[in-house]
């Protein structure tokens, strides 16, 4: 199973970290509804449980929903790059997930969060990816969990392996792919990011983070860790028996896992070249259309990045 749903206990938990009140979900889903059918320069978009997931991911503030779904349907129009030609069978992005692992992990923490697991393999085709293409996926997997987070989690943990960093792999991220991603993670994407973990380190690590923190808010500089001793300190913060086999846990082989995400987007084919279609009209915006320059700032200025 690609992602464990939490159980009774659990959700419980879950619900009262984001604010939801059963008895008044529906309601609220159907006040997104309505406001989304008057906004002439947004798509039809009757999909009650991304709708919950963008409710769960805002706390339920309808106000902060509607500025999430506004922008999730913007940025779709605005980087074609992160959100067209979305088929996992094309032979650039096989490619890519057949040496770049980004899978969820099945389980959740105690604290009801997801792990997310990036770790490439040592491969020199590594060098030939590209990294629009990379980030694609990881929004790929990111619109599947909207999806299917049928109850809801309570953030996002990441585990960044740079085993095999090097100033090439580095070399990729340019400011402006950098800023876009994370506008794009920030500003449309109901994601609350709890933990960063950095494992497997290398001498390029502190160039990366030092490149990267700019971008982020003081509260997720914070939450970044740097594991350079080993593995035994990430243990303190997700236990083994949601960890994958490869960072000394008990949830099997990291490539079976990734194996059955690949299996999963592969299913949805036809969802994602559906979904194409489904993004702002500008032309249609009541007011003043948003510019390239509005969503990203000119190139080469570095605004600092607000991630919840």
């Amino acid at each position: 199973m690609t992602l464990r749903q939490p159980n009774p206990e659990m959700q419980a938990f879950i619900r009262k970290k984001l604010n939801e009140n059963v008895n008044t979900t529906q309601e609220n889903v159907q006040h997104i509804k309505d406001w989304l059918a008057k906004q002439p320069h947004l798509p039809n978009f009757d999909d009650d449980q991304r709708i919950t997931t963008f409710l769960r991911g805002c706390k339920f503030s309808l106000e902060k929903t509607k500025r999430k779904l506004d922008m999730f349907f913007t940025m779709r129009a605005a980087v074609p790059d992160f959100f067209n030609d979305r088929d996992v069978a094309r032979p650039a992005l096989k490619d890519i997930l057949d040496f770049i692992y980004i899978p969820p992990l099945p389980g959740l923490t105690p604290n009801g969060c997801r792990v997310i697991v990036m770790r490439a393999r040592v491969d020199e085709a590594v060098l030939s990816y590209n990294v629009m293409d990379v980030m694609k996926l990881v929004f790929m997997i990111g619109d599947i969990r909207l999806k299917e987070e049928d109850t809801g989690v309570a953030g996002d943990v990441y585990i960044l392996d740079a085993s095999i960093a090097t100033p090439a792999h580095f070399a990729k991220f340019t400011p402006a792919v950098v800023k876009k991603f994370l506008v794009c993670v920030q500003e449309a994407y109901p994601v609350k990011l709890k933990q960063v973990h950095v494992v497997n380190v290398s001498p390029i690590v502190d160039s990366i983070i030092s490149f990267v923190k700019p971008f982020l808010k003081e509260k997720i500089r914070n939450r970044i860790y740097v594991h350079a001793a080993g593995l035994q300190s990430l243990h303190k913060y997700i236990p083994k028996d949601i960890l994958p086999e490869e960072y000394g846990g008990f949830a099997g082989p990291l490539e079976s896992i990734h194996a059955e995400w690949v299996e999963k987007m592969l299913s949805y084919r036809e969802w994602f070249k559906e979904q194409e279609t489904v993004k702002a009209n500008e032309s249609k915006r009541p007011g003043k259309p948003k510019t390239h320059d509005d969503l990203f700032g000119l190139e080469g200025s570095f605004r600092q990045l607000v991630i919840d």
